[in-house]
């Protein structure tokens, strides 16, 4: 293998910090600007950016370019209509819990203007996992069990708020609760839950992280 040939895979496996993802992204459109805007100036946002406790950043940007583009969320879901702009999350440096906030657009739905039931899986699933790493072994686990409850419909064009606890950690096993909420516009309105979920992950036994922390990791079969 060249020189060249093992920069380019070292480029490809390489993981953004969380700080570097926060400056990845930069909109496009009216329609991000919109909503990065409004993300930026909520004040739950300024109450979690507050907290010394919680590391803030777009996890979905934390993911090489390469992979990226063909991620589910990252890649596949994300863009005009979609998800509008890569979410921001604040995470206990402890894993004991997680706060997401996200924009869903138009074309995320099942039936007409509520977005699917499946995506908001797909959300919780990710939202509660990331809740956990910190305390799993090499930051990184897989899902074992995922149960989910859906309490109101989440209607389209709306931001999203996903909340997780770690309840309970043995060794290779988290267990974590959650659900996803919407965000109130008006200062002093409470939120609606949408769907509440819990999940156990465990980080599998043959888990490696290539190099650093920076990296992603390897399941060797």
């Amino acid at each position: 293998m060249t020189a060249t040939e093992t920069d380019t895979m070292a480029e490809n496996l390489h993981r953004t910090s969380a700080a570097e993802s926060l400056a990845l992204f930069v909109p496009q459109t009216d329609e991000e600007r919109t909503k990065e805007e409004y993300i930026n100036s909520h004040p739950l946002t300024a109450s979690l950016r507050a907290d010394p406790n919680l590391v803030e950043s777009r996890p979905h940007m934390q993911l090489p370019p390469a992979w990226r583009k063909i991620n589910l969320t990252a890649g596949t879901l994300m863009g005009p209509g979609k998800v509008t702009v890569p979410p921001f999350s604040w995470a206990a440096r402890d894993g004991s819990n997680y706060v997401q906030i996200s924009h869903v657009g138009t074309d995320l739905c099942g039936h007409v203007g509520i977005v699917h039931g499946g995506f908001l899986a797909t959300m919780l699933d990710e939202g509660l996992a990331r809740c956990c790493f910190p305390v799993l072994p090499h930051q990184v686990g897989v899902t074992a069990k995922l149960e989910i409850n859906y309490k109101a419909p989440a209607m389209a064009d709306q931001f999203l708020v996903l909340r997780a606890r770690t309840t309970k950690v043995e060794g290779r096993k988290a267990w974590v609760e959650g659900h996803i909420e919407t965000l109130p516009g008006e200062e002093g309105k409470e939120p609606t839950i949408l769907a509440t979920a819990s999940a156990l992950y465990v980080s599998p036994k043959n888990a490696e992280v290539s190099g650093n922390d920076n990296c992603i990791m390897n399941i060797n079969e």
